[in-house]
């Protein structure tokens, strides 16, 4: 009898995937990195001079962002000025061989380019259109500008971040975005599944509201149940107890206490084995009604301590709890470097730098960082050579600022 072969396949479970990417900044060039992580070969279609405004944007490196490094690894790069005529033509041309396209612009833009949906798969009827914006293509709102942030609003999350009573704040990414990307990702894979069948795509219509909607739990039920409008609750995590940020001398430490199990090895350990024996306090609803006197217990236990020490004595009862990472933190974290988390790549100006590794881990076919982030149209030339437009051509486009 052989043996089954588990040598990972050379180019990912999406190889031959063909996608264009005509999107920018966060939320569309986030799930077309995805695909490319598994092997799908994305070209990016940006405009000629400045591409992507995300080559700019936070700290550069020899004029490029490094966080262009994580966003466009796995990619290729065509400058296109979809402004013009004829580079329209030449996108249209790559979009009829590709299996998908990848927009998030503002609905109307694509049909007012002669791209829409209807366009583009009479050449193309197999094509699947990921089209991502603030507010989707159908509704009151759909012409409003729409980013992230805002999105984030509208979804119910601003209202429930930071502290009871005062200004809302953001979380510190861009989480609206990545939301609306990875749900992109699941109805472009839903859509090929259906493609597979019946030999047609789709549209996958995503909002950025909507994506955060999807994650906001009871929030929605609890109001139309019980007329209860969910507040802000700074770092606890209403309804759930005990599970809070609890200060320590040397900073804070997030514990989970929550489990009715944990809950009384948690006791066990600051002390309060009478909480622990407490049937008042042996299901979440009692421990709800009394969260702040345990809340106390355990702050009174930590803040006597060192983060370590109290992560010692935590983990070794098998309590969840751990410590509020910076930057520096991951980096020198080894459990994050032995689940392949941090790689290293160099920049096309040669730059080492190391970046976040592929999510998810598949066991047989695990997505790879196989490319660097391309250089501003870095690929023009050999892609428009692949659908015929020769160097004489490719010499006039560029002269007229069409690539």
């Amino acid at each position: 009898m052989t043996s089954p072969d588990t040598t990972p396949p050379p180019g990912g479970p999406l190889a031959g995937l063909k996608v264009v990417e005509l999107g920018q900044l966060i939320a569309g060039p986030f799930a077309a990195k995805t695909l490319a992580d598994f092997g799908a070969d994305v070209l990016k279609i940006e405009p000629p001079g400045q591409g992507d405004p995300l080559r700019q944007w936070r700290l550069l490196h020899e004029g490029t962002s490094v966080w262009w490094q994580v966003q466009s690894r796995n990619k290729k790069s065509v400058t296109l000025d979809l402004r013009q005529a004829e580079a329209r033509e030449i996108a249209r041309r790559l979009i009829a061989e590709a299996d998908v396209v990848v927009e998030n612009f503002k609905p109307g833009v694509m049909e007012a380019w002669g791209l829409g949906y209807e366009v583009l798969s009479a050449d193309n009827p197999g094509l699947v259109m990921l089209r991502i914006s603030g507010y989707g293509q159908t509704g009151p709102y759909k012409d409003r500008p729409g980013f992230g942030v805002v999105a984030e609003a509208m979804g119910g999350l601003r209202h429930l971040s930071g502290e009871p009573g005062r200004v809302p704040v953001r979380v510190g990414v861009s989480i609206g975005d990545t939301l609306a990307s990875l749900h992109g990702v699941i109805g472009v894979l839903l859509a090929l599944q259906h493609r597979q069948r019946s030999g047609r795509g789709q549209v996958v219509d995503v909002a950025l509201y909507e994506a955060v909607f999807n994650c906001m739990e009871s929030l929605l039920p609890e109001y139309s149940a019980f007329g209860v409008v969910r507040e802000a609750a700074g770092s606890a995590l209403p309804g759930i107890a005990p599970s809070n940020a609890y200060p320590c001398r040397d900073g804070y430490v997030l514990v989970a206490g929550n489990g009715d199990s944990i809950f009384k090895r948690l006791m066990a350990v600051i002390g309060r084995d009478d909480l622990a024996q407490d049937p008042a306090l042996a299901h979440n609803t009692g421990r709800v009604a009394r969260v702040d006197d345990i809340d106390a217990a355990i702050g009174d236990w930590t803040r006597t301590r060192e983060v370590a020490q109290v992560l010692e004595a935590l983990t070794g009862a098998q309590v969840p709890a751990g410590r509020i990472y910076t930057a520096k933190d991951i980096a020198e974290d080894p459990h994050y470097r032995a689940r392949g988390m941090i790689e290293q790549v160099v920049s096309d100006t040669g730059l080492a730098v190391e970046v976040p590794g592929v999510v998810p881990k598949l066991s047989a076919t695990p997505g790879r960082i196989t490319r660097r982030a391309p250089a501003l149209g870095e690929d023009t030339e050999a892609v428009l050579r692949e659908i015929g437009v020769t160097a004489e051509q490719l010499q006039a486009l560029r002269a007229r600022g069409v690539v």
